[in-house]
């Protein structure tokens, strides 16, 4: 098939009010808009000004009314629990006005915040869509984050109420949440009214009079009397939610996310970058907490009409590197989505793939990768053992949907490990150096978006347009910073090589460290890797690198050492200065899986850090911290 994506980018660039305009008309509208694009509003320009919807209505209501009542609309998958569930479209819509019946009783209304502090189970979604049902603005934190961060949160949104459940389970152990909820909730200096709290069995909690409810009891009583919400109609412009990411200063950016431009991307996204129909099974792999949960396991499959799964578990240990495999066949999913993480995990644990070839894959056409650098030895892993098309592609929390990507429903663009193809419509990508000049095809340089952003990109940072300005506009004037530095090829192509931050400075050559982490994946013995620069008195900073090897790879160290440095020197050259490798059992990660380079490199430099928010075991930085001392 040739791809149509040259014309549609084409049409997209020429003429964007026009293209998006079209894109909404997939969108129910209580009022349609007054302008598809007014460069006057906000920060830099808002999307369909003068417009009014409702997200929950687009995602349930709809698909309740028109034939897909009896659809599975959320399928919940939990490995950890063994409990499975199936919820139609039907079933959801009761499920989300009994709780937004209950959240309203609470005097929560249009425009109140509440944050969403869940494990990965159906009620964190419904908790989402039902502060959409009745306009207010949800901020789920990660479950289980630490009571401190979750009051810094607690305090930059003033939520009216919070709703959250007893506890989290995780592979070998359960995480109280309600001890974490009350001791965030004392430690912030703004109090919410009301919690909603989900007794699950494997742990229940304690509840405070007059400010905690039982979720069940209380929506069991709503469905009872069956009370009826009706969808608020909300400006397209309005927030639906914040999503708060770590800043550099340390302090939470809680990035804005409108209800009008979010759904038409989303929706648009669906059938022309995953080639997903409505009716069909999609799978991300992620978490309700994180950017990903929000657009793919709740948002942008319900606003297409499919069925979400929501996977409570891992990708090894639950019971085993096949658990993929399993839900894909069980649940007959068409494409799954998830982190590059994820796939090394399971390759380190079954190398030869032999659990694949025990479950039918026969409904499984596309794998998407996202959230990190895909190392080309993966994506060639996962090519070789599954047999089906792996996309990379490659979007920020900022954006909500791809950036750069190939688009499958479009036709498939010929795949080029390394690089999550090419931008999708609405994203003017470009690269420049740091003065602002564009740089030719093949060097590195920062990655950077022309203003405007398409729909469903953030219009600005929560109750901080400065900071937005700060952050991701004043460097590049016209531009938005994404903090991402790599190159464009001759084809347009695009290569993600590394966080700027992740750009080191050897003897005063810029080089990548996502490059070297590129050439050391391909090592036969190596499962995965980071590569960071530590100081150097000589050169400022020499790259070091940390791998972990493949299950039953038993390597003399220096002998692997030498392998790594003379692969380096032959792949990227004795520019490099690559010298130092140590082995280690495994990579300080966040539940993401994202690799804490910045931390590593802290503790390589012996300076003082302080630990991060959402790294998944503080353990692994003091093996890290071993590891160096004996070096």
């Amino acid at each position: 098939m040739t791809s149509r994506y040259n014309a549609v980018y084409a049409e997209s660039q020429a003429d964007p009010e026009a293209f998006w305009a079209r894109a909404a008309d997939d969108i129910d509208w209580s009022k349609r808009w007054d302008k598809v694009f007014d460069a006057d509003e906000g920060v830099y320009g808002r999307w369909f000004v003068g417009a009014e919807c409702n997200t929950c209505y687009n995602c349930v209501d709809r698909h309740a009314e028109r034939g897909r009542a009896d659809q599975a609309a959320i399928i919940y998958d939990s490995p950890i629990t063994g409990s499975k569930r199936t919820i139609t479209y039907a079933e959801l819509l009761a499920e989300v006005t009994a709780l937004a019946a209950v959240l309203r009783d609470r005097g929560v209304g249009k425009g109140d915040r509440v944050i969403v502090y869940m494990p990965m189970v159906p009620e964190a979604a419904i908790a989402m869509l039902a502060c959409a049902r009745i306009g207010a603005v949800h901020s789920v934190v990660f479950g289980g984050f630490a009571a401190n961060e979750l009051a810094t949160r607690i305090d930059d949104a003033k939520p009216k109420a919070v709703v959250s459940a007893s506890c989290g389970i995780e592979p070998g152990r359960v995480i109280a949440y309600k001890p974490l909820l009350d001791a965030a909730i004392d430690a912030a200096k703004y109090k919410p009214d009301t919690c909603v709290i989900l007794q699950r069995e494997q742990q229940t909690c304690e509840l405070i009079d007059c400010r905690d409810l039982d979720y069940r009891q209380e929506t069991e009583k709503a469905r009872a009397a069956d009370r009826v919400v009706p969808c608020v109609n909300v400006a397209a412009t309005d927030p639906l939610y914040i999503l708060y990411t770590s800043g550099t200063t340390g302090e939470p950016k809680g990035v804005v996310r409108d209800n009008g431009g979010h759904m038409v991307a989303l929706k648009w996204s669906m059938p022309a970058i995953y080639d997903i129909q409505p009716g069909e099974v999609y799978w991300a792999a992620s978490d309700v907490g994180w950017v990903v949960g929000h657009s793919y396991i709740v948002y942008a499959p319900l606003l297409h009409g499919c069925a979400s799964v929501l996977f409570e578990g891992k990708p090894v240990g639950t019971p085993d590197a096949g658990v993929f495999w399993r839900v894909i066949s069980e649940h007959k999913v068409a494409a799954l989505f998830t982190a590059p993480t994820a796939f090394r995990a399971i390759k380190k644990e079954d190398p030869d793939g032999a659990l694949i070839g025990q479950y039918d894959l026969s409904s499984f056409r596309t794998l998407f990768l996202a959230g990190e650098r895909a190392d080309p030895d993966t994506i060639q892993w996962a090519e070789d053992k599954l047999g089906v098309p792996v996309i990379d592609h490659w979007w920020q929390t900022e954006t909500a949907w791809a950036i750069a990507a190939n688009p499958v429903g479009l036709g498939m663009m010929p795949v080029i490990h390394g690089s999550p193809t090419v931008a999708m419509p609405g994203y003017d990508v470009q690269i420049l150096d740091d003065a602002g000049h564009p740089v030719e095809a093949g060097k590195l340089g920062n990655i950077v978006v022309k203003l405007p952003l398409p729909p469903a990109c953030l219009p600005t940072l929560w109750n901080a347009d400065d900071r937005f300005r700060q952050s991701y506009l004043d460097e590049f004037p016209g531009y938005y910073k994404t903090a991402d530095a790599g190159y464009k090829d001759d084809d347009d192509y695009l290569f993600i090589m590394a966080r700027t931050d992740d750009i080191i400075n050897v003897a005063g050559h810029r080089l990548s460290t996502g490059g070297m982490e590129e050439v050391l994946a391909g090592h036969p013995d190596i499962a995965e890797c980071a590569v960071i620069g530590a100081a150097d008195a000589l050169k400022g900073q020499a790259p070091m690198g940390f791998v972990v090897l493949k299950s039953g790879a038993d390597r003399d160290e220096d002998e692997l050492q030498a392998e790594c440095v003379k692969k380096v020197r032959e792949e990227i050259g004795p520019v490099a200065a690559f010298k130092t490798v140590h082995v280690v059992t495994r990579l300080p990660k966040t539940r993401s899986g994202k690799i804490l380079r910045g931390t590593m490199r802290q503790i390589a430099d012996g300076e003082a850090y302080k630990m991060p928010a959402t790294i998944d075991d503080p353990a692994i930085l003091d093996e890290i911290s071993a590891v160096l001392a004996k070096a």
